[in-house]
């Protein structure tokens, strides 16, 4: 019998060595558009299949159309109850009030929707065990998160195509430069982008889907309602008492009369005068940077304004109101309420100083954005094979 172990002589040939396991991470952040293509494929195909997404959108239309009707029927019937302006000026003022609560509207429906799109993308595969097929492919962490992101997204951006003709018939109102509408759906469409972030985010950290689905909502509402709410509760925090100049109404004196030729039904004369006293001031400047994220304010203060704005449109009032919280309080208190050529030349002097304050949104974007992609990463990371820990009871395959 022969034996089967060979002796490699002086002039036989060297064994070749075997293929070498890639290091641990090599590949994570490898993108490639086959792979990007073909789970966001996949993604959407099951998505479409359902006859629930069907459903949704027409709820979504639905709902979306008798908001924006009652908006439209509410808004035009406040403004034509004002008597001194003319009817081309109500219009306007009344479409341009239209369109910013409509876009507002699109906003929150957009926040309450959209988290359901990615919020169960990870876990609920994992539980399925589809994820454990999809790791053992040459498809790297990066596409597969990219991918799901991707999909969410596109499903995401068909809510807020259907929403369209509804922005459009407020935009058709009046008031409403093309700039405004163009910058306001740029900027729902990366928030949708943010908000599916944080649920494939929370998806990836969490084992079961109803706490993904909560932790993702929690999160979208503290962007939404938590942060004015952090800015009103910082407000003690930032005030603090300091001698200001301030103008109010004081009585003038009067000359000595008898005390029975003085008329009690007739009001004293009163003026304008200008003091030094000792007042809480609150210093807005110091914690504006709070509401700088909130998706609304960013929407606000991006959105171009109207030419001849008199600022009372939705949109407009809360761009200026977040500008003046910028600057602080002025350093004048004037509570005089009076139309003379004083209060006016301050108030011009006043706004003029918020239209040379730079723009509020970039910052806020910034923080969304970086937000979003925290939560990007971590999802990447999260779907590296073999896996070091999973949680307890988690399905693997």
């Amino acid at each position: 019998m022969t034996d089967d172990v060979l002796t490699a002589g002086p002039g036989a040939p060297r064994p070749t060595a075997g293929p070498v396991a890639p290091a641990p991470g090599a590949g994570t952040w490898r993108l490639t558009w086959s792979g990007l293509r073909t789970v966001a494929v996949l993604e959407l195909r099951q998505r479409v299949r359902s006859t629930r997404w069907i459903i949704v959108l027409l709820l979504w239309g639905g709902l979306l159309g008798v908001l924006t009707a009652l908006i439209h029927y509410a808004t035009h019937q406040a403004f034509a109850g004002i008597t001194d302006t003319n009817t081309d000026e109500q219009t306007r003022q009344a479409g341009a009030t239209t369109f910013g609560l409509v876009v507002f509207l699109v906003l929150a429906l957009g926040a309450l929707v959209a988290p359901a799109l990615s919020a169960t993308s990870i876990n609920g595969d994992r539980s399925a065990g589809v994820l454990a097929t999809l790791q053992t492919t040459l498809l790297s962490p990066a596409e597969i998160a990219l991918g799901k992101l991707t999909a969410a997204w596109i499903t995401a951006l068909a809510l807020l195509a259907v929403a369209l003709p509804f922005i459009g018939w407020a935009y058709l109102d009046g008031g409403t430069p093309a700039g405004r509408l163009a910058v306001v759906l740029a900027l729902l469409a990366v928030m949708l982008l943010v908000v599916c972030a944080i649920g494939l985010g929370w998806s990836a950290v969490t084992a079961r889907t109803t706490s993904s689905a909560v932790l993702t909502y929690l999160s979208v509402t503290f962007l939404g309602l938590g942060l004015p709410v952090l800015f009103g509760l910082l407000i003690p925090l930032s005030q603090q008492s300091e001698r200001v100049t301030t103008r109010q109404m004081v009585e003038i004196p009067s000359a000595t009369t008898a005390p029975a030729a003085t008329d009690s039904s007739t009001p004293p004369p009163m003026q304008c005068q200008t003091q030094t006293e000792t007042i809480v001031t609150t210093h807005t400047e110091r914690i504006w940077w709070v509401l700088a994220p909130n998706p609304a304010v960013v929407i606000a203060d991006a959105a171009p304004m109207p030419a001849g704005s008199d600022h009372s449109d939705v949109l407009s009032s809360l761009r200026s109101g977040v500008r003046e919280l910028r600057l602080g309080e002025p350093s004048i208190r004037d509570w005089c309420y009076t139309d003379d050529a004083e209060s006016r030349r301050r108030e011009a002097a006043r706004q003029a100083e918020r239209e040379r304050l730079g723009a509020t949104w970039p910052y806020g974007l910034a923080g969304d954005l970086a937000l979003g992609a925290c939560f990007f990463v971590l999802t990447v990371r999260r779907l590296r094979a073999p896996a070091r820990k999973l949680a307890r009871g988690t399905r693997v395959a």
